[in-house]
């Protein structure tokens, strides 16, 4: 029987605590080929960050160390040929840094160097020799260079954090990136739903709004990404998607409880511990919030791109999914330097003819309700306003089409179990 053939992957990363579980994810799926893991600011400064995976792999080598028998659980975790880890941009393509360590942590991982110093890790060690290639090239140079070393559209480049390196990227090397990449999916921004940062913009794009913007929002066919081979998983589908956390406590680690009562590595697997010591103080902070789970905005975009490899399609036509998988065309634009807008998606609900959520005129919607005497909610208006046309070309004009964003999964359950069969081992 012929070995199905595996999705390369470029992991564009800035771990905090959902993209070191999104890591994980791929690290124990078989239809990925991890090539390279290109290390950004963003949930923590970029040098934090890339010791995140330094401290993943050790508590992923030590769980096999005790466990060996589920060595086969993890896949890419010692491949025949490693994966890079690149240290990528440290700042924005323009205007200062924005971390998100009041929800990470200074270390990324929720303060976990601080609060469980036995998870800290010897960098100079030679124990990750079989795990990852450490390398001194620029995130630019070994994007390239992968691009340049497979066959053409076969890689997909996931972005997890924000949009810098690939925006580098595409500045130098458009060309390569049209002419070799394969489909771009990135966890970001916010259509329909309140930010994550702001009230309007998600953190990743706020972090970079100004390289968002060149990628998804280009002035011309010159510039930009392919956007036929785009996808974006905003947080109007990921939010839904949760490890809600008396469910890890029932499935994964019964004593699991918070900063309050910190995990102790005695009786429980390696794993467990580090996962558990890292979700301690992000279980206060949603709780705070008012929901007792942990958001799985990255791991969405991973799990996107184990089930959906790149495959050749139409010039200008939407990327082809896998049965489960929705896809809308989403026109809108991009605030680099507002005010109080900087990273908001501001899209252009005139002329969408999409379904109500996401992205509908929510006017014509409510006219239509009234119509039928369906009652609608008293801060939601019926106005419909004439245009009034200015000197500048409207949003629809100015692009020539609008980016495929992610509407529809198979499901939250669908994740959960998924996670928590291939990251825990619990069926």
């Amino acid at each position: 029987m012929q070995e199905k053939t595996r999705t390369p992957v470029i992991i564009d990363t800035d771990p905090g605590v959902d993209d070191i579980l999104a890591i994980l994810l791929a690290i124990t799926s078989p239809e990925l080929e991890i090539l390279a893991y290109i290390i950004s600011f963003g949930n923590t400064d970029v040098h934090a960050a890339h010791d995140n995976i330094y401290k993943l792999y050790q508590a992923i080598g030590r769980h096999i160390a005790l466990y060996p028998e589920d060595a086969a659980r993890f896949p890419n975790f010692s491949p025949t040929v490693p994966p890079l880890l690149v240290v990528g941009p440290d700042g924005p393509l323009e205007g200062g840094r924005h971390f998100a360590q009041y929800f990470h942590g200074r270390d990324g991982l929720s303060n976990i160097s601080e609060r469980h110093p036995d998870l800290n890790v010897d960098l100079g060690s030679s124990s990750f020799c079989h795990n990852f290639q450490p390398v001194k090239e620029s995130g630019v140079e070994v994007a390239l260079r992968l691009l340049e070393s497979r066959p053409d559209r076969s890689i997909t480049y996931v972005v997890l954090g924000p949009m810098t390196n690939l925006a580098q990227l595409v500045r130098q090397h458009r060309q390569t990136v049209v002419d070799k990449i394969g489909r771009v999916i990135a966890m970001a921004g916010a259509l329909d739903v309140p930010g994550n940062t702001t009230s309007v913009a998600e953190f990743n794009v706020f972090a970079d709004p100004y390289a968002a913007k060149e990628l998804l929002v280009p002035t011309d066919l010159t510039s930009g990404l392919p956007l036929d081979r785009v996808i974006l998983a905003p947080l109007d589908i990921t939010t839904n998607h949760e490890l809600p956390l008396p469910h890890y406590i029932q499935k994964v680690d019964p004593a699991f409880k918070s900063t309050a009562q910190p995990s102790n590595a005695d009786g429980k697997s390696p794993l467990v511990h580090f996962t558990s010591s890292v979700f301690e103080r992000t279980r206060e902070i949603m709780i705070e919030s008012g929901k007792d789970a942990l958001e799985l905005h990255d791991i969405v975009a991973i799990w996107c791109a184990i089930e959906n490899p790149p495959e050749i399609t139409p010039a200008g036509t939407l990327p082809g999914m896998s049965t489960g998988w929705v896809i809308a065309e989403r026109t809108f634009d991009i605030e680099r330097s507002g005010e109080i807008t900087r990273g908001m998606f501001v899209t252009d609900r005139r002329e969408e003819n999409t379904t109500y959520a996401p992205g509908t005129n929510r006017a014509e919607v409510q006219a239509l309700l009234d119509l039928r005497q369906i009652g609608h909610g008293l801060l939601e208006s019926t106005a419909l306003p004439a245009r009034v046309e200015i000197e500048e070309p409207a949003l629809e004009q100015r692009q020539g089409k609008g980016v495929a964003c992610l509407v529809e999964t198979p499901g939250p359950g669908v994740l959960l179990q998924l996670l928590t069969r291939r990251v825990w081992g619990i069926q």
